[in-house]
């Protein structure tokens, strides 16, 4: 079966009719928020920040990766070529802004906006020349400087991709260092012809060690780890900040249920005090 980037660009391949089948197969939706899940695991965001983090979606679809990133508590932008998946996305009504456009034309965003960036099943379209003025190198590079420049320092930007060889591996790799980024490829269940997936992990704030990858012996000792921080997620879901007066007067409350002394709420309840005199 020929591969979609082979078939047509992608703004015509993901017509009307592409678009539905993200909406009504359940399988397609299932492996998007698996990858998803996963390359938010790739991110390695700080698990003690408590703060929303700004997400980039790049080829973000029908917005199955944004719901993703909703559902742990981050708030995300995205950016796709193709108008139909994004009517898709808006009567689904997501909650990240969308934008239409060429991720080959670089991302349009301010110096430092994102605090990380993850992409599923995009990054091999640009391999392809669609137009005379397609070079795929000079795309990649346009699309990877930018992306370095609009995320934040000590940020991860994760892709998901499915690369149609080795030397493709070694061009989008190339044109990613080049544009000032460190990292390289995680193979998860790397002996599985099912199960294997390609994850590029890309990092801007220097040399640090790639992350281990599934279904690998070294990976075993993680597995533990990894589940015990996705539950802890998923039950901090829907709980106010920390430190917010949502979450001090939930304190103090769940402090009188016990017992203990504890002063009376006011309007200067969690208020921050100002450090003047």
């Amino acid at each position: 079966m020929s591969r979609p980037e082979h078939q047509a660009p992608p703004e015509i391949f993901y017509n009307e009719d592409e678009a539905q089948k993200y909406t009504r197969n359940t399988r397609i939706m299932d492996i998007q928020v698996q990858m998803c899940e996963r390359a938010i695991e790739l991110l390695a965001l700080d698990p003690d920040d408590d703060a929303p983090q700004l997400i980039l979606d790049v080829g973000c679809g029908s917005g199955l990766s944004g719901s993703v990133l909703e559902e742990q508590g981050h708030v995300w932008i995205g950016v796709d070529i193709s108008r139909p998946m994004l009517n898709v996305a808006v009567d689904r009504e997501v909650e990240g802004d969308l934008i239409l456009g060429d991720m080959g034309e670089g991302m349009p965003f301010k110096a430092g906006t994102f605090d990380g960036a993850v992409s599923i099943s995009a990054l091999q379209w640009l391999c392809n020349a669609d137009k005379k003025s397609h070079v795929p190198p000079k795309r990649l590079y346009q699309f990877f400087s930018t992306l370095f420049s609009c995320l934040t320092r000590n940020a991860r930007a994760v892709f998901q991709f499915y690369p149609e060889n080795a030397d493709q591996i070694e061009l989008i790799t190339s044109q990613a260092m080049k544009a000032g980024f460190y990292g390289g490829l995680v193979v998860d269940y790397p002996n599985s012809s099912k199960a294997k997936k390609y994850f590029l992990v890309l990092m801007t704030g220097g040399v640090a060690k790639l992350p281990v990858a599934l279904g690998t012996a070294e990976a075993e000792s993680q597995v533990a780890y990894n589940r015990k921080r996705a539950e802890y997620a998923r039950n901090a879901r829907g709980k106010p900040l920390k430190k917010s007066r949502e979450w001090v007067l939930a304190k103090k409350e769940r402090r009188r249920k016990q017992g203990e002394e504890t002063r009376k709420d006011s309007r200067y309840t969690a208020r921050k005090r100002s450090g003047r005199f």
